[in-house]
């Protein structure tokens, strides 16, 4: 197959992925404001994918984790990139039909380590000292998300304890629209940059396969806006925000009113509190998950009612798709990597 033909289909791969990335992980960034009545559907999911447009146009330091610190450059082919994303596809587009928030940052990861170590025959061909803060990050964010959540609500509570109901929940309806923008920007500035790293990999085989090695060499300095490959950020960004817009109801469902019942208040700490652990790991340049950090805010908004408040047995199903994510996915690039390489 033509050298170009295969990087149209990796991108064409990159950008599904940047959907269905859209449709289950940019779901969180709408489920509480929609779950606390705060925002109504359709207002919420315009503002949420104009701002994780803006977000994943923002900065490159997710996608040079991704592009240059999962896998070495010996494992880094057509074949490696295809059966991630292919690997990751399948396996959110199976979550969100059962309406299961799972994370396409982990899933992504998880692949690219499987479809690499086919590829190159062995564990060798992962980057394990950089992957160490992503894995840690599996914990870190969940716990990090639910004690945010909680501390925030228990503090407003106290802070505004004086202050009549209605209007209490009038404050905190029109916060929303601010912790709505906040977390959609924070989370294309995390998740919607990995279509960025993956396309950015293609292009570098691209063009060293066709003697372009100048060029291969200026990628990541020419994807920028105003630089020659200023499309790559603009198709990416363009990709999770149509994911955003068609909506993975049946995630923002269970995000947004299976797992407690949302007032403004906890929308508000939900979103603020989510989008601040992304946001902090954005600039780390550290891949998280947005699934993590919303549902488990989610969890420690209600918590702060009483722990029966939180339907455990939702949350129990959701934890469970977590715990499967790195091994299905880093089993599914494996089989997929190693038929692509036997077959090219």
């Amino acid at each position: 197959m033509p050298e170009l033909a295969l990087l149209v289909l990796v991108v064409a791969a990159a950008m599904g992925f940047g959907v269905v990335n859209g449709f289950n992980d940019a779901a969180n960034s709408v489920a509480a404001s929609i779950g606390s009545r705060a925002l109504s559907p359709a207002r919420a999911i315009i503002l949420a994918a104009f701002f994780t447009f803006a977000g994943a146009a923002t900065g490159l330091e997710v996608a040079k984790t991704i592009g240059k610190g999962i896998l070495l450059p010996e494992a880094i082919l057509y074949q490696t990139l295809f059966a991630s994303l292919a690997a990751v596809i399948v396996w959110v587009a199976i979550a969100t039909r059962y309406g299961l928030p799972v994370s396409s940052t982990h899933s992504l990861v998880a692949a690219l380590a499987g479809a690499g170590m086919a590829v190159a025959g062995g564990t060798d061909a992962v980057q394990w000292q950089i992957m160490r803060p992503v894995l840690t990050s599996v914990i870190a964010t969940p716990v990090l998300g639910f004690v945010g959540g909680f501390a925030l609500v228990v503090a407003l509570l106290w802070a505004f304890r004086r202050s009549a109901p209605a209007r209490f929940r009038v404050i905190f309806s029109r916060l929303q629209w601010l912790t709505t923008a906040f977390l959609a920007y924070s989370l294309g500035k995390n998740n919607g940059q990995m279509p960025i790293g993956i396309i950015a990999m293609a292009l570098v085989i691209f063009y060293h396969r066709t003697g372009q090695f100048g060029q291969a060499a200026a990628v990541w300095d020419e994807i920028a806006i105003g630089g020659s490959l200023w499309w790559v950020i603009v198709i990416s960004s363009l990709s999770i925000s149509l994911g955003t817009a068609v909506g993975g109801w049946r995630v923002i469902r269970t995000v947004g009113f299976r797992i407690t019942a949302l007032q403004p208040i906890h929308g508000f700490a939900t979103d603020f509190s989510a989008a601040t652990v992304i946001e902090i790991s954005s600039r780390l340049g550290i891949p998280v998950s947005s699934t993590h950090c919303a549902t488990a805010a989610v969890m420690g908004v209600g918590a702060t009612r009483r722990l029966s408040a939180v339907r455990w047995g939702v949350t129990k199903n959701i934890v469970l798709a977590w715990i499967l994510t790195f091994p299905v996915c880093g089993a599914l690039g494996w089989v997929i990597a190693s038929l692509l390489h036997a077959a090219l």
